[in-house]
């Protein structure tokens, strides 16, 4: 049990010094020695989880679903709204972004040309069905204007959301991103929920934002 508990110990370190360096310096800039010295490794010890590079971004990128299920699941859990959920679930991942760098380079992963293995979706596609479901289920409450094309809004609003990642990378601090994501959440509001649902709605995001924004 020791052993198992050190190599999932080492396996974990691995992902983390690696996800790192695909975020600050690019995965075709990053080599497997560069892995093993920032993760304070040996050779052999990388070799026995993966083996190859591919293998590494493989398993990032499903760290990155795995979380971005997960959180959509806890939101649908606790009875918000839909247009709340997806709210929160868009700062949620803010979050996690901020404080996590498996989660930023699976976004750079992502955005690099890297595609994941089968039966893994492509988070682009994931993320894709993640605000198209719960777009339905805002249109059904009321809370967004009932002629939105569903389709178009859901492409948009991950465009808006990866992009502002994306740009906000190699533009500022990575702290910066709750007041980003809440700036989205201003403008699309405006354009999506009607006038007698607005406030409520900006509201949140104001609260959202102060409370993941770093201290």
């Amino acid at each position: 049990m020791a052993r198992q508990l050190r190599a999932e110990q080492t396996r974990s370190t691995i992902i983390t010094a690696a996800a790192d360096l695909f975020d600050r310096r690019g995965y075709e800039s990053t080599s497997l020695s560069d892995i093993v010295e920032h993760a304070h490794v040996t050779k052999g010890a990388l070799y026995f989880h993966f083996a190859a590079k591919e293998d590494l971004a493989h398993a990032i990128l499903e760290l990155q679903s795995h979380t971005a299920r997960r959180l959509a699941t806890e939101t649908d859990n606790r009875g918000h709204t839909s247009l709340e959920a997806l709210m929160r679930l868009t700062f949620g991942i803010t979050r996690m972004s901020v404080e996590d760098p498996v989660l930023r380079a699976g976004l750079r992963l992502a955005t690099g040309g890297i595609r994941p293995r089968p039966p893994l979706s492509h988070p682009f596609t994931e993320w894709l069905d993640i605000v198209t479901a719960r777009l339905v289920g805002a249109v059904k409450e009321s809370d967004v204007h009932p002629e939105i094309d569903i389709d178009v809004v859901a492409h948009s609003l991950v465009c808006f959301f990866v992009g502002t990642r994306v740009v906000g990378r190699s533009r500022e601090p990575v702290a910066r991103q709750p007041r980003r994501t809440a700036e989205m959440w201003n403008i699309l509001i405006r354009g999506l929920v009607p006038v007698t649902r607005r406030a409520r709605y900006l509201s949140l995001a104001a609260r959202l934002e102060r409370e993941i924004a770093p201290v």
